[in-house]
């Protein structure tokens, strides 16, 4: 059987053991033996040894491909190094898959069937997301996240795309698109200004997140 992998395969390591813990045998194993871990998404994820023997762990079922669990019926090391590995973050859990972020190229996970743009944490934006515009430093009220790529959106006023407008020409136009609005509401004797009613479509890497 032929697997894609999600994730880059990792270099074999061990990793530590806490500071008074008292683990069996196969808990200890699982961390001070050097192992790689590799997703494959769902619910599936390679182990290879030391030895360079390579077993299928499928961690939502408990099953190991490796003698001692085939065998012995035992949670083997293998299944161990995957559930704390996924625990560590070092790899993403089932149904996850890891991908690059689309601003920054930092790995981020994100669920397997995801439509939406993959953000890490700094990047990430919701709908009704406060965040500070870089080029004006005004708070802008976020209302809509797409998929959609920085130069695909077209800005009809303007008669060009995001990416092409003079303004978001130093953000990647591979950038995911944000529209929000400016949150103050400016109204005169004639009621509220048109131009303080516009939705506007940002490059999402233009934007940054307010933490308050």
């Amino acid at each position: 059987m032929t697997h894609t992998r999600n994730t880059p395969a990792s270099q074999k390591t061990n990793l530590p053991v806490p500071s008074g813990a008292h683990l069996d045998e196969r808990s200890r194993r699982a961390r001070e033996e050097p192992m790689s871990v590799t997703a494959f998404g769902a619910d599936v994820y390679e182990v290879e040894t030391e030895a360079d023997h390579r077993y299928l762990v499928n961690v939502v079922a408990g099953r190991c491909t490796c003698p001692d669990h085939v065998f012995r019926d035992e949670r083997c090391k293998h299944l161990r190094r995957v559930a704390i590995e996924i625990t560590d973050g070092r790899v993403p859990p089932p149904g996850y898959v890891a991908a690059p972020c689309a601003v920054c190229e930092e790995t981020v996970f994100v669920q397997t069937a995801s439509d939406d743009p993959h953000l890490c944490p700094r990047h990430r934006l919701q709908r009704g997301d406060v965040a500070r515009d870089r080029e004006t430093g005004g708070m802008v009220l976020v209302v809509a996240v797409s998929n959609r790529r920085a130069d695909e959106v077209r800005i009809p006023s303007q008669d060009c795309t995001v990416a092409e407008y003079v303004t978001n020409r130093g953000y990647p136009a591979s950038d995911p698109v944000v529209s929000a609005v400016y949150p103050a509401i400016r109204v005169t004797r004639h009621g509220p200004e048109p131009e303080s009613l516009r939705v506007y479509s940002f490059p999402v890497s233009r934007l940054v997140r307010s933490e308050s």
